[in-house]
């Protein structure tokens, strides 16, 4: 088991939770449907990349090269893409123009899919799980 990784996915999913709630209810009535529609993606990709990386903190059958690279691109991912997505959708409520970051966001989701295409290739090129 790989402890900190299994430790931040448990953070980052705590979270997602958090956050959703907030988009949920807090955010209603300071945010447009499309904002929050936008809030909620990056609650959503958090979360499924936050269980993914317990998944994978929790495998003792990966190599330890595999299961930290696949984590940092996830964790990158996460504070990137979603951390973006957040700033830009609270764009309306906040005090700073926060619209420069948009460049950020596809570097994020560039992070999930290295993530996921070097998992995969690790997968398939593994002797035995």
């Amino acid at each position: 088991m790989h402890k900190k990784i299994v430790i931040s996915g448990v953070i980052f999913a705590m979270l997602a939770v958090v956050l959703g709630a907030f988009g949920a209810h807090g955010l209603k009535s300071l945010l447009t449907i499309e904002a929050l529609a936008t809030f909620e993606v990056g609650v959503r990709y958090q979360m499924y990349h936050a269980l993914a990386l317990i998944f994978i903190g929790l495998s003792g059958k990966l190599p330890d090269t595999t299961t930290h690279t696949t984590a940092l691109l996830f964790t990158l991912g996460i504070l990137l893409f979603s951390g973006s997505i957040y700033l830009l959708s609270l764009q309306e409520a906040l005090v700073f123009n926060a619209s420069g970051i948009g460049f950020i966001t596809p570097l994020g989701g560039a992070c999930f899919i290295f993530g996921w295409c070097y998992f995969l290739w690790k997968i398939i090129t593994l002797k035995s799980i």
